[in-house]
C-alpha cells in the first residue's frame, strides 16, 4: 500500500472521526484526526495531553526483497511511509513530530516512543536535544519473533521503548509503581517485558484476508504502558494512530484518546475497532491508593468510630507484648504512655516502629491488625 505517514498536503482537509459510543456520557471520549501529525498537533491546545505513545516509522532501510530459505518472499515492511531519502531527512522528521509532542504535553506528562535498532538511537538523540528527560528504556522481548532467514545475524527478538518526561525538572509525573508491583507478586516490575507479537484474532485483516497493517502492536504492550503511566480520564495521544491499538486499549481502560492518522483507510479501520470497545467498570480502574496518598487517620479516630474500645488490649503478632488502649487514644505499657508508634518501639527496644503494622487486637476470629481497622475506617470515609 503506497501511503505515507510522514506528512499530509497543506490542502488536506482536517477530518475528526469519533466513535458513536464516545458520545455517551458514561464513556471516555475518543477522536481520530485524519491528516499530518505535526499539523494536527499544532491545532491542539498546548499543555493538554497527559500521555503520548508514539510508534513512528522505523526507516528500516531494506535494500531489497527479504527471502526465506525456500526463496519465498517475506512480508516485510516496505511501505512508502517507512521510506526516507537520508538519515538527515529522518532526523528532521523526528525533530518535527517530537517538538509538536513536547508542546502539547502537560508539564507532568510523559512520552513513550518505540523503535528498533534502525531508528531508536537517532530518536533518543533528538529527544535529549529537545530537552526531554529519559526515565527508562524498556525492552519489549518478543516470545515469537520472526527468525533471521539469511542466518547472517542474531534473530532480532526485541524492540526498545523510551519513556521520558517533558523536561528534566518535571515533577509529579504519573508512575503507578505500587499497583504494578502488586500485580507482579509484590516484585518490582523490570524494564524487560516479555510479550508475544500481535497475532490471531487481535490482528486486523483486510478484505483479502491479509494483515491490514504491517506493524500492529499487541494490546498487552499498550495496556502495560497506559496502566503504568496514566490514570483514568487522562488524555492519551498517539500521533501515528495506525489501526488504533493505542485508542482501543485507552478506551477499554477508561482514558480519553486522540489519534492522528494520515491514511483514511487505517483511520476508518481504527474507528470501527475503537467503536466496538466497551470501557471497563469504574471499580476495576480505580487508582491504587498508596500509603502516602491515603487520608491520614489518627488512632483515636478508631475509638470515635467504635472500631476499637477504650480498655482493649493491643498485642504484637506473637503475643509477646501487651499494651492498654486509653480513652484519649494513647496507649500504655506499664508506666509508659504514648502513641502506638512510640510504645511499639519501646516494647521492642527500638528507636522507631510502625505501630499500625506492629499492634493487633484480639477478636473471636483471632488477631486483627489495627491497620486492617484503619483500612475499614478509610472505606467508611470513602462511602460517605
Amino acid at each position: 500500500m503506497g501511503v505515507s505517514r510522514r506528512g499530509a498536503s497543506s490542502r488536506a482537509p482536517r477530518v475528526s472521526l469519533e466513535p458513536e459510543a464516545s458520545r455517551r456520557e458514561s464513556a471516555p471520549s475518543a477522536r481520530i484526526l485524519v491528516g499530518d501529525c505535526v499539523a494536527e498537533m499544532a491545532k491542539l491546545p498546548a499543555g493538554s495531553v497527559d500521555l503520548v505513545f508514539a510508534d513512528p516509522p522505523y526507516n528500516l532501510q531494506l535494500a531489497g526483497d527479504l527471502k526465506r530459505p525456500d526463496d519465498s518472499k517475506v512480508d516485510a515492511v516496505d511501505d512508502d511511509w517507512d521510506q526516507f531519502a537520508s538519515f538527515k531527512a529522518y532526523d528532521d522528521f523526528t525533530r518535527a513530530w517530537l517538538t509538536a509532542c513536547r508542546r502539547v504535553l502537560k508539564p507532568a506528562g510523559t512520552l513513550w516512543v518505540i523503535g528498533s535498532y534502525h531508528n531508536i538511537f537517532r530518536v533518543g538523540t533528538v529527544l535529549q536535544d529537545l530537552g526531554f528527560w529519559i526515565l527508562n528504556d524498556v525492552v519489549w522481548r518478543k516470545t515469537n519473533p520472526m527468525p533471521n532467514f539469511r542466518g547472517r545475524r542474531f534473530t532480532n527478538a526485541h524492540e526498545t521503548m523510551i519513556w521520558a518526561t517533558r523536561d528534566a525538572e518535571a515533577k509529579g509525573y504519573t508512575f503507578n509503581y505500587e499497583a504494578l508491583k502488586a500485580g507482579n507478586e509484590d516484585i518490582q516490575v523490570r524494564s524487560d517485558w516479555t510479550i508475544p507479537l500481535c497475532t490471531g484474532e487481535e490482528r486486523l485483516k483486510g478484505l483479502d484476508g491479509k494483515k491490514l497493517h504491517p506493524t500492529q502492536k499487541p494490546q498487552a504492550l499498550l495496556a502495560r504502558v497506559i496502566l503504568s503511566s496514566s490514570r483514568p480520564d487522562d488524555l492519551v495521544l498517539d500521533p501515528f494512530n495506525g489501526t488504533g491499538t493505542t485508542g482501543a486499549v485507552a478506551r477499554h481502560l477508561g482514558r480519553r484518546y486522540i489519534g492522528i492518522e494520515r491514511d483514511p483507510a487505517y483511520a476508518a479501520a481504527a474507528l470501527k475497532r475503537i467503536n466496538s470497545v466497551e470501557p471497563l467498570e469504574a471499580p476495576t480502574l480505580a487508582p491504587f491508593m498508596t500509603a502516602r496518598e491515603a487520608p491520614r487517620v489518627p488512632f483515636a479516630a478508631l475509638l470515635e468510630r467504635g472500631l476499637i474500645s477504650p480498655g482493649a488490649k493491643l498485642v504484637d503478632a506473637k503475643k509477646r507484648h501487651k499494651a492498654l488502649v486509653r480513652a484519649d487514644g494513647a496507649v500504655s505499657l506499664g508506666e509508659a504512655v504514648g502513641s502506638i508508634h512510640k510504645i511499639g518501639a519501646l516494647a521492642q527496644g527500638l528507636d522507631a516502629c510502625n505501630g499500625w503494622a506492629f499492634w493487633h487486637v484480639e477478636t473471636p476470629k483471632g488477631l486483627i491488625s489495627i491497620d486492617t481497622l484503619r483500612a475499614e475506617f478509610r472505606a467508611q470515609m470513602a462511602d460517605a
